[in-house]
């Protein structure tokens, strides 16, 4: 297991390094062609443009004073005002997935010297999220990137903090409420294809269960979702994935799964009453975190870039009670 230090050290080797860089830009010219740091003088580092963020969340998490020279030079006003023009510009880039990172990485540095320098980044979510929920007709419920429920979720938890307005934490539930209320009988079963690092079931019913207040009102609801396990039946949301090759990019995925998981299984469980339901969560909750944890030390480049992340999340929320 990486120790915090070690998991810090992780995280900015991972922020500073520009290549190989993943660059989703388009490019309308020849002349177009810039560096990875000059369209993104901050998050420029760790692969891709949302690693990057929640890798700068990683190390707010850990060690920031060890490392505190790389975010004085990465989270500045004028960076992180170059960062939210980008995104307005483009307002399909990183949605909504790099949006809930950039939120949750605001939060994380609430109370701290970089805190002020986000005022623009959460500016422009606030102002991307306000134009977007009202056309999302539909929520992507897949297991990758674009997942709906995971990246609202993680806004939820992180919003207020991060300076969002109430208003817009607001329609986020609602919009939650709009996609989910009435879904039942989750295709568990279908559960996980090949490159999942989310479970489409499972961020769904963690996402609800930020939205109930209740939590017989969520057990209920959870009982129509996945009905399976409040009848004591197989369901496979609570097998652990079997991966294959760790160091394929896309199979790899799935130990994110296992972690990501773990978190979502500790977090509904803390959200219902005492019960067999409960305690059959918080059972497989263990189990995918004793299997996806040893993966964070691989020392592979395809999984060093974010995984560990995944691993903080659900040691945080495999702690929370």
């Amino acid at each position: 297991m990486l120790t915090p230090e070690d998991t810090a050290q992780l995280a900015a080797a991972n922020v500073t390094r520009e290549y190989p860089n993943f660059t989703a830009h388009l490019t309308t010219s020849p002349a177009d062609n810039p560096r990875p740091s000059d369209l993104h003088p901050a998050f420029y580092g760790a692969y891709d443009w949302h690693s990057s963020v929640h890798m700068h969340w990683l190390l707010l998490r850990t060690r920031p004073e060890a490392h505190a020279d790389v975010l004085d030079r990465h989270l500045t006003r004028d960076n992180l005002a170059t960062e939210a023009a980008y995104l307005l510009a483009r307002p399909s880039f990183e949605r909504p997935y790099g949006w809930a990172w950039l939120v949750a990485l605001a939060a994380q540095c609430h109370g701290t010297r970089w805190a002020d320098a986000f005022e623009p980044a959460v500016d422009a979510v606030d102002r991307l999220l306000t134009d977007w929920l009202p056309k999302a007709t539909y929520p992507v419920r897949h297991g990758n990137h674009p997942n709906s429920a995971f990246a609202l979720g993680l806004i939820l938890d992180t919003g207020e903090r991060a300076g969002l307005p109430g208003r817009t934490l607001d329609a986020v539930r609602e919009r939650l409420r709009g996609w989910f209320a009435d879904d039942h009988d989750a295709p568990a079963h279908w559960e996980p294809s090949g490159q999942d690092f989310l479970s489409p079931a499972l961020t769904e019913a963690d996402a609800m269960r930020r939205v109930f207040a209740d939590a017989d009102e969520f057990a209920a609801w959870l009982d129509r979702f996945l009905p399976a396990l409040a009848a004591g039946e197989p369901c496979p949301l609570l097998d652990v994935p079997v991966v294959s090759d760790h160091s394929d990019p896309q199979i790899g995925h799935l130990l994110g799964l296992a972690l990501s998981r773990a978190a979502s299984l500790r977090a509904i469980a803390n959200a219902l009453p005492e019960g067999t339901v409960r305690e059959r969560l918080e059972k497989a909750a263990r189990e995918h975190l004793d299997a996806g944890l040893p993966a964070v030390e691989s020392g592979d480049f395809t999984t060093d870039h974010w995984l560990a992340t995944f691993a903080e999340l659900a040691r945080e929320h495999y702690e929370r009670k």
